[in-house]
């Protein structure tokens, strides 16, 4: 795996620099201290998995995950940082992060995270996401249209892009925009996570079996 770190602190850097060379199977290709430095060897050099911190000198680390996911979907992207809160967790999942780990980790779950991410970089994984996802929906009140109601119900019966599409007479990336927007609304990433969070809302309480 072909790692790129980008962290101000030269400290942290070597320092995970080390813990991935132990691994014997990783490979840090670069290391940079700020957000231009950082996407500019990610263009060059072609990570597999790239951590950044949060805090950088010339913008966030979100700016980091955001642009790099936009130019790919196959990179992983890794926010390691010193802040803890929901907002921070919750804004590197609509970034396009695949993992959001504190800087009290451990190396080797950080390694770990890594290749998790390199393996399936659009699946968002960090210890504290329940939580936030709980508070941040119970505190602003998530509303489906309609249509997102008909949508997330024929998930839960385990219908595709394209069976949704064919029972609700749209096409398949009219049905993709409606997941999108659930996924926003609901603070996921994943079908899985909407069907859990869903439930845990009462979102699919009066469940009924959609059209088609």
């Amino acid at each position: 795996m072909r790692v790129l770190l980008i962290d101000d602190h030269e400290l942290i850097r070597q320092g995970l620099s080390r813990v991935f060379e132990r691994s014997g199977d990783d490979e840090v290709v670069g290391q940079a201290g700020s957000v231009a430095e950082g996407l500019a060897m990610a263009a060059v050099l072609t990570p597999d998995v790239v951590v950044t911190d949060l805090e950088l000198p010339d913008g966030s680390g979100f700016d980091v995950v955001r642009r790099l996911r936009a130019a790919s979907d196959t990179v992983g992207l890794v926010v390691l940082t010193m802040h803890r809160g929901d907002e921070a967790v919750l804004t590197a999942l609509e970034a396009g992060a695949s993992a959001f780990l504190t800087k009290e980790t451990r190396g080797t779950d950080v390694v770990a995270a890594a290749h998790r991410a390199a393996r399936a970089p659009r699946a968002f994984v960090a210890p504290s996401l329940a939580g936030a996802l709980a508070r941040g929906a119970a505190g602003a009140g998530v509303r489906l249209t309609p249509r997102e109601q008909q949508v997330l119900r024929l998930v839960a019966e385990a219908e595709g892009t394209a069976g949704i599409a064919r029972r609700l007479y749209m096409g398949e990336s009219t049905v993709k925009t409606h997941l999108n927007r659930i996924f926003r609304k609901l603070g996921v990433s994943n079908r899985t996570q909407a069907l859990a969070q869903a439930h845990r809302l009462g979102l699919l309480l009066d469940h009924a079996p959609s059209p088609g």
